[in-house]
């Protein structure tokens, strides 16, 4: 008699809690581990097939989902997880390109989006995190082949933007003194503006993919500007 009236205070004092937190427990892994091998197998796919151009709008998405359905530390984890998975299926190396930038640009804007960032935050914040991680690539890149290839890449700028100055001043376009006026440093602060410009319109694209799509997961975004609205409704 004395024991049945203790388990049912012990069991009113601990009833469902403990369900309700463990439960979804599952849940969280599976879609942790399915939406990063998702994120892996979109970059091993297009890799092989050469549709990196075409498809590199969807890969920050995955990650950026677990960030908005579980928060930073799931994120984080599939991050993690898409990393270890292709360097098994693809090498450290590749592993590493897909990390930078879209593992972390997957991340950054799941944060700004489940904290309501509006539109110009996000895409301003992830540009220039996607224009960092191209330079962060390119010098990788460059330790693997043993070459600077950011001086490469802009001296060979530099050639093209000359032999065109040439051409002009053989046409009359441009005088003389338009010779030899071409110098390095402003020739790679304009390739960083281009960059970065491009970088704008990527991380822009991405937010209109995943207008799009994630609101019809249950995990919609911030409201674009009215401007981008108006225009999608014309069209």
């Amino acid at each position: 008699m004395g024991e049945e009236p203790a388990r049912a205070i012990a069991d009113a004092s601990d009833p469902s809690p403990v369900q309700v937190n463990v439960a979804p427990a599952p849940l969280k892994l599976v879609e942790t581990a399915f939406l990063s091998s998702t994120a892996g197998l979109l970059w091993l796919v297009s890799y092989y097939l050469s549709l990196v151009p075409w498809m590199r709008i969807v890969f920050p998405l995955p990650i950026a989902l677990v960030y908005l359905r579980w928060g930073a530390r799931a994120a984080w984890m599939s991050l993690l997880v898409t990393g270890l998975l292709l360097s098994v299926l693809m090498g450290p190396f590749l592993s590493i390109l897909f990390i930078i930038p879209y593992g972390l640009l997957g991340v950054q804007l799941g944060f700004l989006w489940r904290r309501g960032a509006g539109w110009p935050v996000s895409i301003s914040i992830g540009a220039v995190l996607a224009t960092l991680g191209l330079f962060a690539r390119v010098a990788l890149t460059s330790a693997f082949v043993g070459e600077d290839l950011w001086v490469y890449l802009t001296r060979r700028i530099a050639d093209l933007l000359e032999w065109l100055v040439t051409r002009l001043v053989d046409w009359g376009v441009l005088g003389v003194e338009a010779l030899g006026q071409i110098n390095l440093s402003a020739v790679q602060a304009l390739t960083v503006g281009a960059f970065l410009l491009s970088d704008l319109v990527y991380v822009f694209t991405i937010h209109l993919a995943a207008w799009l799509l994630l609101g019809r997961l249950g995990n919609a975004i911030p409201e674009p500007p009215r401007w981008v609205r108006i225009l999608l409704e014309e069209e």
